[in-house]
């Protein structure tokens, strides 16, 4: 997300969304297909500053709290049987590493080798990047395309797509720029799950207004690698839609009552890629039931949502 660290930019675009965040009784969203708890949502002032659910006994959900920051990320922590793969490390504010090596204590798999990638290079997602710097046997994946690129044989950047083999189970690494440069999802076979970063998931989908076609482009590609490769759930970078259709939050808040699931299923891809289909002669801030495209100019000066990506 980190996405409009402008100010008056943000000031500018949540108050002009404020149709969309309203301060009706919080609708609860049903109960989650995938975990057994609901997400701490910053209610408790003492909750931990990670929380932790299973999708399956070798791959786990991570939260940050929003007592830590309001971005509230999400991590994913992947087990193979040779080395283990952490999609993201979160915003800065709260220690991953040690949240991760108690996972793979607790799990059977202390001290395995360790691969640190990220979905892509806004701050929210490298945050924890330093604790894991003198880690052993760690590799820290940088932020470019062509660090990612060339760590995981991308060749062809974005057309083609990567792999990484921890031992007995083979992730796939699909370019798909449009948020960010460097921007990447994480296809794994053994979960049916698309680990979509911000590209996809149930809160703001950002693009500078002339990045739409770029985007549109990645989100064409995942469909094709749909076609071939079951995906069953969508897992993304945030949770920042409510349980209430096509309502977010504001971007700060610190706690949350009624927030969508995390998880959007596998027919998700579609919605997103047919919502960016109907975006016309120019994008404009949309909101969706699950999601809101959120296209902004890269210069804000004079200009305001959601008909900012107009031309003159």
């Amino acid at each position: 997300m980190t996405r409009l660290s402008n100010l008056f930019l943000s000031a500018i675009l949540f108050a002009s969304l404020s149709a969309c965040e309203t301060q009706d009784a919080a609708i609860e969203a049903p109960p989650s297909a995938l975990f057994a708890q609901a997400w701490n949502s910053g209610i408790d002032p003492d909750e931990p500053a990670f929380q932790v659910q299973e999708i399956d006994a070798n791959t786990f959900a991570l939260r940050q709290s929003l007592r830590t920051s309001f971005e509230a990320p999400f991590l994913y922590l992947l087990l193979g049987e040779d080395k283990a793969l952490l999609i993201d490390t979160g915003a800065e504010g709260a220690d991953p590493r040690a949240e991760v090596d108690r996972v793979l204590a607790a799990s059977g798999h202390a001290g395995l080798a360790l691969v640190v990638m990220h979905t892509h290079g806004h701050g929210d997602h490298v945050g924890g990047d330093a604790g894991f710097a003198d880690r052993p046997d760690t590799i820290v994946v940088g932020h470019t395309a062509e660090e990612v690129a060339e760590l995981f044989g991308i060749d062809r950047w974005p057309d083609d797509i990567g792999t990484l083999d921890l031992g007995g189970r083979k992730v796939d690494i699909l370019p798909t720029p449009g948020h960010h440069a460097s921007h990447v999802m994480v296809y794994d076979a053994v979960t049916r799950s698309m680990f979509s970063g911000d590209a996809i998931y149930p809160g703001r989908l950002y693009f500078v207004c002339d990045k739409a076609g770029e985007y549109a482009a990645s989100l064409d590609r995942v469909a094709g690698f749909a076609e071939t490769h079951p995906i069953d759930w969508l897992l993304g970078g945030h949770v920042e839609m409510k349980a209430a259709a096509g309502q977010s939050f504001g971007q700060q808040d610190k706690s949350r009552r009624g927030e969508h699931v995390l998880e959007l299923p596998g027919s998700a891809l579609g919605d997103v890629t047919a919502a960016f289909a109907g975006i016309g002669d120019y994008p404009r801030v949309t909101p969706f039931p699950d999601f809101m495209l959120l296209p902004h100019p890269a210069n804000p000066a004079g200009m305001s949502p959601p008909d900012w990506c107009k031309p003159a």
